[in-house]
């Protein structure tokens, strides 16, 4: 079958006309292809629709790459180089190893996972350099020269000493652990995501290395919940491969099905909004001092069945804010991420209906703030007041809040004092509004 491959960007649509690659291709023979569209306009990941000439496609806020029957679709993220790189790092704790040249990196024509992938071999690489964990693993064994301690019970079953060799327990200190397990199976689990040959061949070659004498296991949900039970601080090097194990399992095969143990599906989807909350929740947390942030914090008490009419005793549905600003016991601001550029496209109409609400359930004259992503260094916030219809009282304010991407990425590269005072100022300036 011949693949007809379509390259898009964030939020960007694709019609069949003219001479778009996908006018005149349908999923009519391909069954399986037009369920996996469905599911994927469901989740909300990326929506294919098919029309009488072609196929339409619009892109969300999620990058990489997935094979749908005669279709490869590939999105880009808006934001590349340096300050991909470097708030990727920053979200989820990775160390700032070696991972393409500069002209690599600028390069946007490359899949978002071999981004990850890359980091990962680096990550490997550098354990395999520290020397890999070893753990302590118990053996029950006939032993000629006794170690550890004499197992007396069996013994005196076999009717004592009638041989050269006697029980025992003792301890081993091997490198087949839970630890190594996850990193070669996270390692051989990404070859699989690439197409770069070099990259696929690095992965495997790792995984050859640092697998010998290793069990080989199978990655699940169960064995990333058994790894965070048995993290210590002699575990505390892995964590960053981990976190990137994790995502790549996670995010592959569109993230459709894996939990419930679903069938894969060819490809690979990275939510770029969480991403970005991920960002934002560590630079808030970190740099706010004298609040206290949480994270999709519960508006309870907001809507509330009418007593005698929830037939289903239901509970009532609760708004959940990505951020919630306390000071003391008070409310001090409600934070929501979009990632959605706001200074370049308009305002959905979803998004202000939920700000709208945030804002309201404070009583009058509250706020809420989206911030969102930009590369425009001009960009300002713009504030919209959400105003009682009859007499056109104010009520409450929605504000959008840009966040320029490339001065906060210059911001968490940097450890120096002006800059952690940047950070602070910066930090006050995207909760609060402040200059």
């Amino acid at each position: 079958m011949t693949v007809v491959p379509v390259m898009l960007g964030e939020w960007e649509e694709l019609s069949p006309s003219g001479d778009s690659p996908t006018r005149g291709l349908s999923f009519r023979r391909e069954p399986a292809a037009r369920a996996l569209a469905a599911d994927l306009a469901e989740s909300g990941k990326l929506e294919i629709r098919e029309l009488l000439n072609g196929l339409a496609i619009q892109s969300k806020s999620f990058v990489g790459t997935i094979r749908l029957g005669p279709l490869q679709v590939t999105i880009r993220p808006k934001m590349t180089g340096f300050p991909l790189v470097a708030l990727l790092r920053y979200a989820y704790g990775l160390r700032n190893l070696f991972l393409y040249g500069q002209v690599e990196m600028e390069t946007t024509d490359r899949p978002f996972q071999d981004l990850l992938l890359s980091q990962l071999s680096a990550e490997a690489a550098e354990l395999l350099s520290r020397g890999l964990h070893r753990a302590y693993r118990p053996r029950h064994e006939l032993m000629a020269s006794p170690r550890g301690r004499v197992n007396f019970q069996r013994l005196a079953r076999t009717g004592g000493v009638r041989q050269s060799a006697l029980p025992c327990y003792h301890h081993l200190r091997l490198a087949d652990c839970l630890s190594n397990q996850v990193l070669v199976a996270g390692l051989r689990f990404g070859a699989g995501l690439t197409a770069d040959l070099e990259l696929r061949a690095r992965l495997r070659r790792l995984a050859a290395v640092c697998g010998e004498n290793v069990t080989p296991i199978r990655l699940d949900y169960h064995v990333f919940a058994r790894l965070e039970r048995e993290a210590n601080r002699l575990t505390r090097a892995y964590e960053p491969a981990f976190r990137l194990t994790k995502i790549l399992y996670r995010d592959a095969g569109a993230g459709l099905g894996r939990e419930a143990g679903g069938l894969p599906v060819p490809g690979f989807l990275f939510d770029m909004n969480r991403f970005f909350q991920a960002v934002l929740s560590r630079f808030l947390h970190e740099n706010l001092d004298g609040f206290r942030v949480q994270d999709e914090y519960r508006l309870q008490g907001m809507f509330a069945y009418v007593p005698g009419f929830n037939p289903q005793r239901r509970q009532a549905p609760a708004p959940r804010p990505d951020f919630v600003v306390f000071r003391g016991g008070r409310v001090a601001a409600i934070l929501d991420a979009k990632y959605r550029d706001l200074w370049e496209n308009a305002l959905p109409r979803d998004m202000l209906y939920q700000l709208a609400l945030y804002a309201l359930s404070q009583g009058g004259g509250m706020r809420a703030a989206i911030l969102y992503p930009t590369l425009d260094p001009r960009a300002c916030e713009a504030v919209i007041e959400v105003r009682e219809p009859v007499h056109g009282m104010g009520r409450a304010q929605v504000i959008l809040r840009p966040v320029v991407i490339d001065e906060l990425a210059e911001m968490v590269s940097l450890s120096d004092p002006a800059t952690a005072r940047r950070r602070k100022e910066y930090a006050r300036h995207l909760a609060f509004g402040e200059k």
